[in-house]
């Protein structure tokens, strides 16, 4: 059995997302194909994930130093506990799937947070004398992202910040087997909306379908 993380970050209700609605059909052919996998929803907005501020720093810069944990403040410990809980949460699970808007050329802040809490030197990479190495290898990621124009060729694919970024720290941490489920469009050609959604939904439940029967190999 293995354990797949689906976090999502939209503030929005799944009905007025393209993003959550694409993915929910996702987890819906996922566990049809593989039920006997652990899902676990990460929803950004609804939880709270810390920026990584002074008082993460001065924690981190304490406990490095030498310091116990009971020794921080109560607002360091709260913030750096639960950055810990969180990179130990992604280092256990053995599946990721991100969901998420295109917003300014990327994606919510609620996801960077996410992002940092989990590339942590000595977790997920670690430095070596030819570079940093990830050590996250063997485990899949999906990427389901709505956008409202077309990035994904053409001039503005030179401007798409979301999947690409995503895509180059998952590498980094050594998550190299990445699909993307990308919904595109539905602004620029709003007549083609409902289409455009429907395409979506159906290369998502075939990506799912693939995704149910990927064996991790860490």
């Amino acid at each position: 059995m293995a354990k797949v993380l689906y976090i999502t970050a939209n503030p929005k209700p799944t009905e007025l997302s393209y993003s959550l609605t694409v993915g929910e059909e996702f987890l819906n052919a996922y566990r049809a194909a593989n039920p006997q996998d652990e899902i676990v929803h990460l929803d950004l907005y609804n939880m709270e994930v810390p920026f990584i501020d002074q008082d993460v720093f001065s924690g981190w810069g304490k406990l490095q130093a030498g310091q116990a944990f009971d020794s921080l403040t109560a607002v360091e410990q709260a913030k750096v506990g639960t950055l810990a809980q969180l990179s130990d949460q992604f280092v256990s699970a053995d599946k990721y799937v991100f969901v998420t808007p295109f917003w300014n050329f990327s994606f919510p802040p609620k996801m960077k947070a996410y992002i940092d809490s989990f590339c942590v030197a000595g977790k997920t990479f670690r430095y070596t004398a030819e570079g940093p190495v990830g050590l996250m290898t063997g485990k899949p990621a999906v990427h389901i992202q709505a956008r409202g124009g077309f990035y994904s060729e053409g001039p503005a694919k030179a401007v798409e910040f979301g999947d690409s970024y995503l895509r180059t720290v998952l590498g980094f941490v050594g998550i190299t087997d990445v699909e993307s489920v990308i919904v595109e469009g539905q602004n620029a050609a709003p007549d083609q909306a409902e289409a455009i959604k429907a395409k979506a939904i159906e290369n998502a439940k075939q990506v799912a379908k693939a995704f149910a029967a990927k064996q991790v190999t860490v």
